[in-house]
């Protein structure tokens, strides 16, 4: 029998190659001017839950946000599938603790041999996920953590006057973009935007005390794994 694609398999391709050809600019994002309270608050609130812990980040991408979350950790492990985004995160002037692991962020067998760790962050990496595969990954990450493991997703909201518009819904209720990078080239971006109550909902008894920060471009959720 032929094995079948993971739900949503060509949607994450898709978005690995786009953030390859993306990298050079990536950043850019973070210069709008509407967006530098909220940055600079997330920035600044962003080590505390870390601090002493052995930490998993998901998808570091260029690393903006792994000089943050790191500044307290006794260890990090920034992970990304592209040499591309990573090699601009490793460029940066990071905190000692901070090392780096290529690896897919759907599987994470490339980090099998690492002992457990108590907290995992992931940066705009939630509306990045089908909504179909968004159970089986967290049932995944949470895999590679201990009970009770700090557990904090960062995210973008939508607003109207800064994001980019939204184009179309699938059949899975999964929403897109159509994005234009600085080559002319034109891409079809997955980009969720959840509500507190789907992400609470969504995460079940895998979480403790879940709670929800509303900033007014991004969404931060913490919670302690069960």
């Amino acid at each position: 029998m032929t094995a079948q694609p993971a739900p949503g398999a060509e949607v994450v391709a898709g978005m690995a190659a786009y953030y390859a050809r993306r990298a050079a600019e990536y950043e850019s994002v973070y210069a709008k001017p509407e967006r530098q309270a909220d940055l600079r608050q997330m920035e600044a609130d962003l080590a505390a839950p870390f601090a002493g812990r052995r930490v998993l980040e998901i998808a570091c991408g260029t690393g903006w946000w792994t000089p943050h979350g790191a500044r307290l950790a006794s260890d990090w492990l920034a992970t990304d599938l592209n040499p591309e985004t990573m090699a601009i995160a490793q460029a940066k002037r990071l905190p000692a603790c901070v090392r780096f692991a290529a690896a897919d962020a759907y599987t994470l067998a490339e980090i099998a041999h690492e002992p457990l760790f108590d907290a995992a962050f992931a940066g705009c990496w939630w509306s990045h996920v089908p909504l179909q595969r968004l159970p089986a990954w967290l049932d995944l990450l949470h895999t590679k953590l201990a009970p009770g493991a700090r557990v904090v997703f960062l995210d973008n909201s939508f607003v109207q006057t800064s994001s980019t518009p939204l184009t179309r819904t699938d059949e899975a209720g999964n929403t897109y973009q159509q994005r234009r990078l600085n080559d002319g080239s034109t891409h079809e971006v997955l980009k969720n935007f959840p509500t507190p109550e789907e992400a609470f909902a969504l995460l079940g008894p895998r979480a403790r005390r879940p709670q929800w920060q509303a900033h007014t471009h991004y969404w931060v959720l913490q919670y302690e794994r069960a």
